[in-house]
């Protein structure tokens, strides 16, 4: 028979080494624990959140981890969403066709102010009014000395359509394929639906020192860009 002094220490060890191996063999409800809106979905699955502080500018930015189960941490988060093309980096250049069908490559503006703005599509209604704005203020970029650039996935000729409809008075590029955007780490909105709406400018050098991301008010693009020029 065990002595009082070893039924004790048995049950010490017992009590405090089990409840430690059952935290460490129950990695499926660890998700569980996170918030989530719907808490019926399988813990294998990626989770997606999107922080309402970043709401403003960032509205329905898909968030993901390339790990096989998505913690919404915000750490991992950040590490997410940051970009291949970033303030201070210097793009290299590329090619692409214009609305005539025309070569046109990005280094053909150095040298001046060039403001880059990917949209989703011709014809949508956001990206539409976005245009028009940047068309309303083309006066006003040409005073700061600055080419304006707006480059989708769309054809040529669906470009030469949607530039003579609204009579845009500047260049149109087509990324069929979209792999100057996915160089450039343009992100996307609605859980990957959407191509990103992502503004940049570019400084004389070639430098950026501005990406504007705003999905849901385009027009907002046009007063952050002008903004900048005129401090530089």
């Amino acid at each position: 028979m065990l002595s009082r002094p070893t039924l004790l220490s048995q049950f010490l060890s017992d009590f405090l080494t089990k409840p430690l191996m059952a935290s460490l063999s129950l990695p499926h409800s660890l998700p569980s624990l996170m918030p989530t809106s719907n808490p019926r979905h399988p813990s294998h699955q990626n989770l997606q959140f999107l922080p309402k502080s970043s709401q403003s500018q960032f509205y329905g930015l898909k968030l993901s981890s390339p790990s096989p189960v998505s913690l919404p941490f915000t750490s991992a988060a950040k590490t997410c969403i940051s970009a291949k093309v970033s303030k201070g980096s210097v793009p290299s250049s590329f090619t692409l066709k214009d609305q005539d069908g025309k070569p046109v490559s990005l280094s053909k503006f150095k040298g001046k102010p060039v403001v880059v703005y990917f949209y989703p599509a011709d014809e949508t209604p956001g990206c539409t009014k976005q245009a028009c704005a940047f068309r309303d203020s083309y006066e006003k970029f040409k005073k700061a000395g600055a080419e304006v650039i707006g480059i989708s996935g769309d054809d040529s000729a669906s470009h030469k359509a949607f530039a003579k409809k609204y009579r845009l008075p500047f260049t149109l590029l087509s990324d069929e394929g979209n792999k100057i955007r996915k160089e450039w780490g343009v992100p996307s909105d609605l859980f990957g639906a959407l191509p990103g709406r992502q503004t940049y400018v570019l400084d004389k050098k070639g430098a950026v020192q501005l990406i504007y991301n705003n999905q849901f008010q385009p027009e907002k693009h046009v007063d952050e860009t002008l903004k900048l020029l005129q401090s530089l």
